[in-house]
């Protein structure tokens, strides 16, 4: 019989969303994996999930309680929707109660007899013709077997068989700590064909949950960690990254309009259909209105458009629109424009980006705003941040739409701020609104700063807002500093001096 490789190993597809893709096609058929993480993590939810996910797809699948009894874990479920007692009458799903009674701890004197617990789940699995197994946790199992050679005895005979029953297998176990030894007794990870850590970081007081394929015997996998969140109604949801496989479009040389006609002109006709730019400004110079406007020009296109609005909530954009002569409530009617907010606090980041994703493939939309992207960072860690950024951007250029995002500067002047820099290089288009001070008086200004694959205005242009929404104007003179968020008035005399100075160096 020829050898096993990377390549002829078949695997089993799990049907947990991202899994199969990190895992370059799911499990190993036939095979053991051992899946590590702290209490809390998520193990238990992710072996029912494991079996669930098979039953949608006409499979049947045998659960081994070590630690909850049956009656827990359906209570459990029922709060991501997942009906077991329905699946057991059906006979799609069968429990091996191995879980103890409260109060009657086991005393073992010798070595530890599995045959009986192995002849249970051998008797189950055949009598529903399990393909999937989950066997939730062997630290349950092995908590009163102090010798660690026993263990490892012990762990060979259930994965011999597991083989034998010819399904694929997931078994939980704990660990004390979410770096450092893999599992509890130290031995689990070297008797499974594979080994899954499930981590659950507190970072800065944000939890951040993230899935390693530490093991793949014979099998290629994605390398990393990888986030993860369990959600509702729909359990655990890992976030690809790096591993989606974003749909090649090529580039657009199709123009759209901005909603100004001055920042088209800016921009050099508008800006491309597949880009993404960042709008970068302090509070009340105008971001809002740029999206407001992006999103009217947008719909007088014929374009379908979602704004996704973490700071100001739905009626306040509507009523901001109306004010601007934008109906926004009859683009709603017309189903060419969706409004959602969501305060940032909700939830996690990542469920926030799962939920996007949700609304983005149900609505189709072309054009997509993020007002604003400051407030989203507040909720997470700095990795964590980025790991949407990259995910949310993948999203919309891999379905060719155009995504507004906005970012707050921290001071009133300007200045770059954290969101600004770890979202400005995967940017198309950046656009900085400012306040410029000039004799005592306020004044707002714009720049276009980076306009990838086409040319654009370097000035910097003064813009005012009234009832009919932004205006821009000509450049600055003698103002210098602005970008910096130092602006000061240079004298024409002195202007004409430097550059006189300038000439001669020429």
């Amino acid at each position: 019989m020829p050898e096993e490789t990377a390549e002829n190993i078949e695997k089993l597809e799990t049907g947990i969303p991202g899994f199969d893709l990190i895992s370059n096609g799911g499990l190993p058929i036939g095979r053991t994996t051992l899946v590590v993480g702290s209490a809390g993590s998520g193990k238990t939810v992710l072996c029912c999930q494991f079996l669930i996910e098979g039953i949608k797809r006409g499979e049947t699948g045998v659960y081994v309680s070590f630690e909850e009894s049956p009656k827990n874990i359906r209570r459990n479920m029922r709060g991501f929707g997942w009906d077991i007692a329905k699946w057991e009458k059906e006979g799609k799903w069968i429990f091996v109660d191995a879980s103890p009674e409260p109060g009657n701890n086991p005393y073992v004197s010798g070595n530890y007899d599995l045959s009986p617990l192995l002849a249970r789940i051998h008797y189950a699995s055949t009598q529903v013709k399990a393909s999937r197994i989950s066997m939730d946790s062997l630290g349950a199992l092995f908590s009163y077997i102090p010798d660690k050679s026993q263990i490892r005895d012990d762990l060979f005979i259930i994965a011999s068989a597991l083989r034998d029953v010819n399904a694929t297998a997931i078994l939980t176990s704990e660990r004390n700590h979410e770096y450092g030894d893999i599992s509890t007794h130290g031995v689990e990870e070297y008797v499974a064909d594979n080994v899954i850590i499930l981590r659950n970081v507190l970072i800065e007081e944000k939890r951040r949950r993230t899935l390693e394929i530490l093991k793949y015997r014979g099998s290629s996998h994605q390398q990393g960690e990888f986030p993860f969140t369990i959600i509702s109604d729909r359990g655990f949801v890992i976030i690809p990254l790096s591993a989606m496989a974003a749909e090649d479009r090529g580039s657009s040389t199709t123009r759209i309009r901005s909603g100004s006609s001055e920042l088209d002109k800016m921009c050099g006709g508008g800006f491309y259909r597949d880009s993404i730019i960042l709008a970068s400004g302090a509070t009340g110079t105008g971001k809002t209105l740029l999206c407001t406007q992006f999103i009217s020009a947008g719909i007088e296109n014929g374009d379908r458009c979602i704004y996704f609005a973490f700071e100001e909530n739905r009626h306040q954009l509507i009523r901001n629109a109306r004010g601007w002569g934008m109906d926004f409530l009859k683009a709603e009617a017309d189903e060419k424009l969706k409004i959602l907010f969501r305060y940032p606090e909700s939830t996690r980041l990542e469920n926030h980006l799962i939920r996007m994703q949700e609304v983005i493939q149900k609505f189709q939309p072309q054009r997509v705003v993020i007002d604003s992207l400051t407030a989203l960072e507040k909720v997470a860690t700095l990795n964590g941040f980025r790991e949407f950024i990259a995910s949310l951007n993948a999203t919309v250029r891999g379905k060719g739409m155009t995504g507004l995002y906005t970012a707050t500067a921290p001071t009133l002047l300007g200045g770059s701020s954290i969101t600004e820099s770890h979202i400005s290089t995967t940017t198309d288009s950046i656009i900085l609104l400012r306040y410029v001070e000039v004799y005592g008086e306020i004044k707002r200004g714009l720049a276009v700063i980076k306009m990838r694959g086409s040319t654009h205005d370097k000035q910097i242009r003064e813009f005012s807002i009234d009832d009919r929404g932004m205006h821009i104007g000509e450049s600055f003179r003698n103002v210098i500093g602005i970008l910096s968020g130092n602006p000061s008035y240079v004298d024409e005399s002195e202007v004409n001096r430097l550059n006189e100075m300038f000439q001669d160096e020429q």
